[in-house]
Parts: structure tokens; sequence; C-alpha cells
């Protein structure tokens, strides 16, 4: 069960969760919330965020859970400060896991809990408090369970944590792109956002996945049939080349070009030759003049070398490959590609936090809700923004006449007005410059030497 009234981070966690083969069976917002909840679904383990609204913060939730259901809670916060420690270690956690958090950490901080409880049966409240590793930068993989006491023991090598990187693209839509990749890598935000820019462009689309939630996002689109859907089952692959054939050959309505956008995630690999094929296809269509551009995104964890060639032969656009550790963020505003950047996510994370109020803008293109301003930065850079810091700004728009509220359902929306779309679009120039100006030498440095890169 997953306990935090940010949205975004359930929605987080529970994607992590899906991914490592767990079910996610209850959902709260607040600690009274998580008591009734637990009381009902009785999850194996719960995971608390501590400062939450209402009377009963994470800690005291976790406190009662634990000597009332004997669950294990596992908490989850931005705090880490020795005060909050020694509170929390009165809620007798399995675990302390700092946010952001990493995928990795928070597997192995449930596969300990998950084997402590299935040892000691986890009985409520008074066995001794557990050890709690120290919520540092360490990965919980540095830490192991002594198989006599159960104790939670740093190991003696030393563990040096990957750096986390953010490769930047700009320009990237057009031609033919390989996004190399192995789980849990979800290539759904560069999918929803290529899918965003086909759309803005008049593009005919074609998207082609096993499972995927992006099809949600572009309802009106299927509807209208500006953009197909293809859901691809596994040993079905040849069906998508009769599926692209059968549209692609057809001719244009009174001679008018056809812009192709195809769109395919490759995440299942056992028919290969049928996955090499669609890919020829589309390379096919675009040398016969046809006008294709084409993202495909390929599982890699089970190829071995030599298909993963075979499958790159005639793509020289870009190829990318991502780990665990690795996120891409893709500029809003994007062409054929013409460059490649990789900084560290924490460079990401201080530009994106403190320029929040041009990105917000930046996306208020359309009616957007707060919280699909959070997701879509989010998707885009990887970066968990507090609600809150959202709501803040938009409600200054709105003070402003610079945006008008429209519900939808129970959904409110956040609208620009005339006037306020042309002082986002002075607003977002006047910031273009600026950051031109402060770093006009550096620019005039890479042009210098961007032909050796």
């Amino acid at each position: 069960m997953v306990v935090d009234d940010e949205a975004i981070i359930t929605m987080q966690l529970e994607g992590c969760l899906s991914s490592m083969g767990h079910k996610v069976v209850g959902m709260a917002t607040s600690g009274e919330d998580a008591i009734v909840k637990a009381r009902t679904v009785k999850p194996e383990v719960v995971l608390m965020d501590i400062v939450m609204p209402g009377k009963t913060n994470g800690i005291a939730a976790a406190k009662a859970i634990d000597e009332e259901l004997g669950i294990p809670v596992i908490l989850i916060t931005s705090y880490a400060d020795d005060k909050i420690i020694e509170e929390a270690k009165k809620a007798n956690p399995y675990g302390y896991i700092v946010k952001p958090f990493n995928e990795r950490e928070l597997k192995a901080t449930i596969e300990l809990a998950l084997f402590r409880k299935k040892r000691d049966g986890h009985k409520p409240a008074k066995h001794p408090q557990r050890k709690i590793p120290a919520p540092d930068q360490r990965d919980m993989a540095s830490f192991q369970v002594d198989g006599e006491t159960g104790e939670v023991q740093e190991k003696s090598e030393t563990f040096i944590e990957p750096v986390s990187r953010t490769v930047l693209l700009n320009n990237f839509y057009q031609g033919i792109i390989l996004i190399l990749s192995t789980p849990p890598i979800t290539n759904e935000p560069t999918y929803k956002n290529a899918i965003g820019y086909g759309i803005a462009n008049g593009y005919r689309i074609i998207y082609a996945y096993y499972q995927s939630r992006v099809p949600k996002y572009f309802l009106k689109e299927i509807y209208l049939k500006q953009m197909v859907t293809h859901r691809i089952k596994p040993g079905e692959v040849a069906s998508l080349i009769s599926n692209l054939k059968s549209r692609m050959d057809v001719p244009p309505v009174s001679g008018k070009r056809t812009d192709w956008q195809i769109l395919i995630d490759f995440s299942e690999t056992e028919d290969f030759e049928s996955i090499c094929a669609v890919k020829d296809f589309i390379l096919k269509k675009r040398e016969s003049g046809v006008p294709v551009s084409a993202i495909i995104a390929l599982n890699i964890e089970n190829l071995s070398q030599e298909q993963i060639t075979a499958f790159s032969s005639g793509i020289t656009k870009v190829i990318v490959s991502t780990g665990n550790e690795t996120s891409i963020s893709i500029a809003s505003q994007s062409y054929p590609l013409e460059s490649l950047s990789i900084v560290p996510q924490t460079v990401v994370d201080e530009i994106v936090k403190k320029s929040l109020e041009p990105l917000v803008l930046s996306i208020l293109t359309k009616p957007v809700s707060g919280y699909d301003i959070v997701h879509e930065i989010h998707s885009h850079h990887n970066v968990l923004i507090p609600q809150s810091r959202v709501y803040t700004i938009l409600y200054e728009l709105e003070k402003k006449g610079i945006v008008t509220v429209k519900m939808s359902g129970k959904a409110k929306l956040y609208v620009p007005t005339e006037q306020g779309k042309t002082y986002i679009r002075q607003t977002l120039n006047e910031f273009k410059y600026t950051f031109q100006h402060i770093f006009g030498g550096m620019n005039n440095e890479s042009k210098g030497s961007s032909s050796g890169k």
C-alpha cells in the first residue's frame, strides 16, 4: 500500500512497484486514511510518507499500523534530519528512504522488509526496535541481512553509487530514430511528447505497443483518426506490417501530401525476424520518398550483440542506450536532431526548480490542470515538483488575468486568456534572451568547438 499526499509520487511509486512485480492493493493520502485502508486491504508492506495533511502524520500512522496490524512500514520522506529520524524510530519502521529515491534502493528495502516479515511473522509491537540504515547517499545494495540475527548490516566492501546522468536531446523528432533500452526503463514520456509534436504538425500517427498508458492522453485524436493505435500481441508482430501497408499504401486524397509518424515500442523481442521486417519496411518507405519519421524502441535485454547490430543497420540518425541511472530529457520545441549533451541529473533538478515559472508558462499552450503540469515536468525531465509550488504560480497568473479557470468534470483546467497569450510569449522571450546574454560567452566557445564533437 502506498501512502502519500502528492499524486505524482504515488503514480511514480505505483509504476516502480509494478515493474518489480508487486501489486499496489491500496493508496491513501493521509495518516487517518492509511490506518483505515490498511485494516481493509491488509497489505504485506506499507510505503508511508511522513508529512501529510490531517491530524495524524506518517510516523503516528506507521506506529498505529505496526502495533495494531503488525504490517511492516517503510517510511519515504524528504526529511533526513536527526530529530525526524529519532522520532521515526518510535514507529518501528523496516526502512527509511529519503526522496528522491531510486528504484534499486526501493527494491532492496522492500525485499528486506518481506524477508524479515516472513522470518519473524512480524508480531506487532513489543519486539526490539529494528536497526534503520542511515538515510545517506549510499545505495541500499551496500547493506545485507544477517542470517542469524536478522539485523541489517553494512557490507564491508566500499560501494560507490553510480552518478545519475541526463541525456539532453534537442530537435529530435525527424528521421528514423532508434532507442535501445532495458527494463525497467519506460519510453512512454518520449512517445507522449513525440505524439504531441506530430499532432501539432499535422502528421498521421501510428503508435504500436505491447502495453501502454499513452493512448488515453489522445482519445480525441484517435476518435478523429489522426492517430491510429496498434496493440502488438505476442507472436503477432507480422500483423503490424500488414497494418502499416494497408494504411500507408493508400493514395493520398486529391494528391495532398501525407506526412507519417510511426512510433513502435518493441518491449517483447521473441519474434526478432518479424521485428526486423517492420524496421526494413519503414526504411524502404522513406527511401522511396514517402515522408515518414519514426521512433523505434527496442528492448535489448535478451538480444545478442549480433542481433542489436543487425537491427541498427540502416538507422543512422541517433541511437541512444539508457540504463537505470540515466534519464532522457527532450526539449519541448523539437525538430531534426541537432545536439546531444550529457549532464548530471542534479544540474537538471537545479535548473528546473529555479526556473519553474517559465517552465510552467511554456506548458500553458492548451488547457491543463496543475497535476498535468507536474506530470509533464516529471515525464520530460525526471524532476518531481511539489504541486503546491505549481498551484502558487497558477494562482498568481489567475490573479493577473493571464489564465482563466474552467471546469472539465471534477478537474480544474487553466486556460491562457488572449492577454495571457501575449504575456506568456513575451515573458518566455525575455527569459530566453536573458539566458543567452548570461551564457553568451559559453555559447560562442561552443560554436567554435562544435565541429570536433
